[in-house]
């Protein structure tokens, strides 16, 4: 089953002219992303036949959207039944403004650490990766292996998802993770503290052996995904004609600028070598600290702020925002219409990419993007 996303070639056009001249940082514009449907009643049936064909409980529009493949994706022949399910829910969904019809094969936040010999652990909505016994940091390396049962399973899904929506929606990377999450993930996250400070060349080595590993591991997903594919996204909402991807260091929450500067930015500055359009993952006030060494890096393109469970939202951070901007960065927000209105008329809207949380109809997304282009400057 294909996606009739309804989206036409002239469609794509506009995508590609317009996000193209918003990482060239032409645009005059914020870039703004709404989901939404003109039928609701086809919308709910059509959410409540998914969840059943995917033995889910019951969840909400954006929960079935993302939804971690590893709780319904336990055999390979599974694959063609996920994907018509999908099929069947991107339907029924309208792109507004700068969004268009997407879908990333989710297989939880970081499933290099399960490439590596992590478990996976999954409940409805979440997804975890962990070993019973930790590698042992001094004489553990990652092993660079093709034939990994989950490599294996989020490689030819997403080969699928190509072959049958390449042509009319954009087929995104899994969420690789970032580097010393991952180790985190197989060193366990409290043993990994002590290491960077009783064993910190040992924690370099290895954070540099599975940047080596995730690169390769993301070669071989541009390569599934190059041949027909509408252009390049990442887990999150961002379109690029060329090689992108959100890079992540949750683990900074917990550690210095000085060990972020040791630890992380190595990884970070080989994964920006790597790309065209590198943006990072900036999760919660506490990897705040280690945002000037962040906008320092000269191929980070841009800057995602999360605001994180139980902050304010997005739009109550404007400081922060105006800081991204000042360095020159891109910055992509999760936010709703309200908030990126606001947002739009304090800070302009030139350089921000707003995906909408609240979902409209044909009128209401119409009126909506009248009005902030109307404050855009």
């Amino acid at each position: 089953m294909r996606v009739d996303t309804r989206f036409t070639d002239d469609d794509w056009t506009r995508i590609q002219r317009d996000w193209t001249s918003w990482w060239a940082h032409e645009l005059p514009r914020p870039l703004v992303m709404i989901n939404g449907t003109d039928n609701p009643g086809r919308l709910r049936f059509i959410r409540s036949k998914v969840r059943r064909l995917l033995g889910l409980r019951p969840a909400s529009f954006w929960e079935l959207l993302d939804h971690p493949l590893p709780t319904v994706f336990s055999e390979d022949a599974a694959a063609e039944a996920v994907l018509d399910a999908y099929a069947e829910l991107h339907s029924s969904i309208l792109c507004f403004g700068d969004c268009w019809p997407r879908w990333w094969p989710n297989f939880g936040p970081g499933i290099v650490a399960a490439y590596l010999g992590a478990s996976v652990g999954s409940a409805p909505g979440t997804v975890w990766f962990h070993r019973e016994e930790p590698v042992d940091l001094d004489s553990w390396h990652p092993a660079d292996d093709p034939t990994n049962p989950w490599r294996r399973r989020v490689r030819e899904l997403t080969r699928l998802a190509v072959e049958r929506w390449g042509g009319s929606a954009s087929v995104g990377f899994t969420d690789l993770g970032g580097g010393l999450d991952i180790l985190a993930s197989l060193r366990g996250t409290e043993q990994l503290l002590m290491d960077t400070i009783e064993r910190p060349e040992a924690v370099e080595r290895a954070a540099g052996e599975i940047t080596r590993v995730w690169l390769r591991c993301y070669d071989e997903l541009h390569a599934a995904l190059t041949p027909q594919n509408r252009g390049f996204t990442p887990w999150a909402h961002i379109w690029s004609p060329a090689r992108t991807y959100i890079l992540q260091c949750d683990f900074s929450y917990m550690i210095s600028p000085s060990m972020f500067e040791r630890f992380a930015l190595p990884d970070l500055e080989a994964c920006c070598g790597a790309l065209d359009h590198a943006f990072y993952h900036l999760d919660g006030k506490g990897a705040i600290p280690h945002l000037d060494m962040l906008l320092s890096l000269p191929r980070l393109r841009g800057i995602q702020w999360i605001p994180g469970a139980g902050a304010p939202p997005a739009e109550e951070w404007m400081p922060l925002l105006k800081r991204i901007r000042d360095a020159g960065k891109l910055c992509q927000l999760y936010v709703s219409a309200a908030g990126a209105l606001r947002i739009t008329r304090e800070l302009g809207g030139r350089g921000f990419a707003f995906y909408i949380n609240d979902t409209m109809n044909p009128s209401q997304a119409d009126e909506y993007l009248r009005a902030i282009k109307a404050e855009s400057r």
